[in-house]
């Protein structure tokens, strides 16, 4: 591949997975920030610039793409500020339209796009943006490759690591919408995908979903987490006009820990139809092989931390 790969959203959960990855693979990455200082630690792998530039802007993003051999987008927001949706179509629909934009302008043919599953589906901003954006996407004429990934879990995720902090503050706690289901998949798999539709240059035109071995339902994924965390905790399903309310109140509340976009996201489950992991040889690691262990504060190493303890060295 000829110039490194641009990852936008580069310095978030899965993209730090990502970036370590690439450089596994002896890829050259560019990072954007616009706040570059605070991410030092990625400048320690090898082949990787974190410029200090503002990807909303259009002179972010056509500095960001300037001699790059692709692009992948990996931003994007699960709440907004207020309830119009209008933080979810700045994020994800015109984010969008301008990275396809500035890779025209860059010359930049090969962009993957990460999404959701079931995105463009049900009554949520977020997943309704999802699929304007891979509407977007499709359109582009570049070769472009949309992963769909269900939720993502590993170190520091927004859903274990989550649960087990409000299970620690909690003596029981209400559910909304306990019986939606999932198929968790693990971070360091997520990022193996994408690196892997990035060298296989038959992957272009392709949409794949990224869905780990097994579906559980909300209500477990929270039982679990209790279980394995040594706490005994009330886990209470509410029915749907309790969870509503609670949802709406969750708006009012710093971090929208849920909120009313979530409530209605969560009426369709995030399940997927077609393998994607298999399609491109990826085994799924279960959720019980790494969540444990890393709730109790054990010593599984994201690929992050191992190539920068390899850089060290």
């Amino acid at each position: 591949m000829n110039g490194p790969v641009v990852v936008l959203g580069g310095t978030g959960f899965v993209g730090r997975r990502l970036v370590a990855t690439l450089v596994g693979r002896g890829l050259r990455v560019r990072v954007p920030s616009r706040n570059p200082n605070l991410h030092r630690d990625l400048r320690l792998l090898p082949g990787v610039e974190v410029p200090g530039v503002d990807p909303y802007s259009t002179a972010g993003l056509d500095a960001a793409f300037a001699g790059a051999g692709a692009v992948v987008n990996l931003i994007g927001i699960l709440n907004e500020r207020g309830y119009s949706g209008k933080g979810f179509q700045k994020a994800h629909v015109d984010l969008t339209r301008d990275v396809i934009a500035a890779s025209r302008r860059a010359g930049v043919q090969r962009l993957v796009q990460m999404s959701a599953l079931r995105a463009g589906e049900g009554e949520s901003h977020y997943l309704r943006t999802r699929g304007e954006a891979e509407t977007l996407v499709r359109q582009s004429g570049l070769a472009w490759t949309i992963v769909r990934p269900s939720v993502v879990f590993g170190r520091g995720d927004g859903l274990y690591t989550r649960f087990a902090r409000l299970l620690r503050l909690l003596p029981m706690l209400p559910l909304a919408r306990a019986q939606a289901k999932f198929a968790p998949v693990f971070v360091d798999d997520v990022a193996e995908a994408i690196t892997r539709c990035l060298l296989q240059p038959p992957t272009a035109g392709e949409t794949f979903e990224l869905f780990g071995p097994e579906v559980m339902s909300l209500r477990r994924i929270v039982e679990d987490t209790a279980r394995w965390t040594g706490r005994r905790r009330w886990i209470i399903g509410l029915p749907d006009a309790l969870g509503w309310l609670q949802a709406q109140f969750g708006d009012l509340l710093p971090g929208k820990p849920i909120s009313s976009d979530n409530f209605r996201s969560l009426k369709l489950d995030s399940v997927g139809t077609r393998d994607g992991l298999a399609v491109l040889g990826i085994v799924p690691t279960p959720v019980a092989a790494i969540v444990p262990d890393l709730l109790a504060g054990g010593r599984h190493q994201s690929r992050l931390d191992r190539c920068r303890g390899d850089t060290l060295r």
